[in-house]
């Protein structure tokens, strides 16, 4: 898709409409995580040094059209002058005279944060009257939340057709690494995805399979497919009631020949606790009061050897409870390959979704990734093959 970045934008003095993802991990007021406010340094950088004036737009939790006074984004003001590096001012509405006056008072270079957005019931409601007060305030629109991209509201959608509209510079990292992954990949191209629910992923796994040439099924949700073909799963989290569901994703994986890769052998024990007694069995050998709790070495071996063969890796999901040893052994090695082989120059691997992010930070080896999107469900429907109403906006 063709957008336009800041590199084709005329900046000087101009008011610049940047829609961040500021919807950060907050406790008794403080932020716990500046991640996302991290992630804004470039394009805020950008803006002011093309002589811009920055202004944000953000919203925090669900108000639900409502004035919240917990839900405020001025305790965000100081964690995020902290990392910019600079000034940044507050006004205590996002439209009206207290933005319009906030905004008037600024000079090319300041950086200014709008109260949240979802203190409008128009913000959610993609309201043509709320798009129109908020671009009152702009000369641009800049798009810098690709993880609010999936949902059609005022300030992601509406707004972009109001104002000339460009993709922020997390945006345009983000569209790239996902072109590469799935729209123009270097093949041959192979998924991983793990996670606990087949349900929540058939969208996925059905788009998955016309696109790539290889996928690895992990997790909890590789119980249902074992199942599906007749294995015994013993006492493990399944979902039987999507058998007949899982034998469909194989069979579409066959016409469109995207190889499957389903555990060989797998890790099991007889509770879910830290340092719990677990044994390596082949798949279908397990006792009735056995959990699946990890991918066995001999798959991850041959996961391994498929990465190896492969160009490019989309990864959404560990492959087993990665959270609690020793039943993280399998995630923590496969994603230690898959960055080694990005190291030697031998893969493109793009990795997405919360427990994804997670369990790659556990390994120690995200920033070695080709690229990790932090925008969870905006980045699943991307890999579903959905549009995403806040980039289809940005298109020309």
């Amino acid at each position: 898709m063709a957008f336009l970045t800041l590199d084709q934008a005329d900046l000087p003095g101009k008011r610049a409409l940047v829609r961040v993802d500021f919807n950060v991990p907050m406790e008794a007021g403080k932020v716990t995580d500046d991640t996302r406010l991290r992630a804004a340094i470039p394009t805020v950088e950008k803006l002011r040094k093309g002589g811009a004036k920055v202004i944000l737009l953000a919203h925090f939790d669900r108000p639900k059209g409502k004035v919240v006074p917990s839900m405020s984004l001025e305790p965000i003001v100081a964690p995020l002058a902290k990392v910019l590096g600079v000034a940044v001012g507050f006004a205590h509405d996002c439209i009206g005279p207290k933005a319009r006056a906030a905004v008037a008072a600024m000079l090319p270079g300041y950086v200014l944060l709008l109260e949240n957005v979802r203190f409008h019931a128009g913000e959610e409601a993609n309201d043509r009257k709320f798009a129109d007060a908020l671009a009152a305030n702009g000369d641009l629109y800049v798009n810098d939340a690709f993880s609010a991209a999936h949902r059609a509201h005022a300030s992601t959608e509406a707004l972009a057709h109001r104002l000339p509209a460009y993709a922020g510079e997390q945006m345009r990292l983000e569209l790239d690494a996902l072109d590469r992954a799935l729209g123009h990949p270097e093949r041959p191209v192979m998924g991983i995805v793990g996670g606990s629910k087949v349900s929540t992923k058939l969208d996925l796994l059905r788009h998955l399979v016309t696109k790539l040439d290889k996928l690895a099924i992990g997790g909890g949700m590789a119980n249902t497919f074992l199942y599906a073909q007749g294995h015994d799963v013993g006492a493990s989290y399944c979902e039987k009631e999507l058998a007949e569901t899982a034998r469909d994703v194989i069979r579409l994986a066959g016409q469109n020949n995207c190889k499957l890769f389903l555990p060989l052998d797998i890790v099991v024990a007889e509770k879910l606790a830290p340092g719990a007694p677990a044994r390596v069995r082949d798949v279908g050998s397990i006792d009735e009061d056995e959990r699946i709790l990890d991918a066995g070495p001999e798959t991850v071996e041959r996961l391994c050897r498929a990465m190896a063969n492969s160009k490019t890796l989309i990864w959404n999901g560990p492959l087993g409870v990665f959270e609690m040893p020793p039943f993280d052994r399998g995630t923590m090695e496969a994603a230690r390959y898959a960055a080694k082989l990005v190291s030697d120059g031998k893969l493109v691997a793009v990795a997405g979704g919360g427990d994804t992010v997670a369990a790659l930070n556990a390994a120690a080896v995200a920033s070695d990734f080709t690229f990790v999107s932090t925008a969870g469900g905006a980045f699943l429907e991307w890999m579903e093959g959905k549009t995403l109403p806040g980039v289809a906006a940005l298109s020309r």
